[in-house]
């Protein structure tokens, strides 16, 4: 009997180093999906190195309350699945929110990004951000445009004056 404890105690501690340690978290409700719908989601997810788990409510409403996300107690009602992502914080959302919209089966429950319990409209906000790697193209051309500009103006007056000195 006391082994089964001890197996609980250690999922609880696993579940809670997963959401302490994870950048992005996503509650979901895949109750009506078909299994090769799951199957396709769980490619898509480790695809962006997103673990997909299901775990018993139970379990999960004791790791939330060892790590005080309390608010996640009134989301983990019915099949819960969990996506944690340690890298990227865009990917899973992005990912479940662009499946949801194909696969209405599929409903995001609630989230915790970086420690803190967030909403599905905020889960839906940050699916729309572009990735990582979009982000920072649009920070490298705000960064050059100066330079551009700059480049362009010398250009147009060493024009200007050779126009003049011909």
């Amino acid at each position: 009997m006391s082994s089964i404890v001890e197996q609980k105690k250690q999922l609880v501690t696993e579940i809670a180093d997963k959401l302490r340690d994870s950048q992005s978290t996503i509650f979901v409700d895949y109750r009506g999906l078909d299994v090769s719908e799951v199957t396709e989601l769980r490619k898509q997810l480790r695809d962006a190195n997103v673990e997909f788990r299901v775990y018993k409510n139970t379990m999960t409403r004791r790791a939330a309350e060892e790590l005080e996300l309390t608010d996640l107690n009134e989301h983990l009602v019915g099949p819960t699945a969990i996506a944690f992502s340690n890298e990227d914080v865009v990917a899973p959302a992005k990912i479940l929110n662009n499946f949801a919209k194909s696969h209405e089966a599929l409903e995001i429950k609630t989230g915790v990004i970086e420690g803190g319990v967030v909403s599905v409209e905020k889960i839906k906000e940050l699916a729309d951000l572009p990735n990582r790697e979009g982000l920072l193209s649009m920070l490298l051309s705000v960064l050059q445009a100066p330079m551009r500009n700059m480049a362009l103006a010398t250009k147009a007056v060493a024009d200007q004056k050779e126009e003049q000195g011909a």
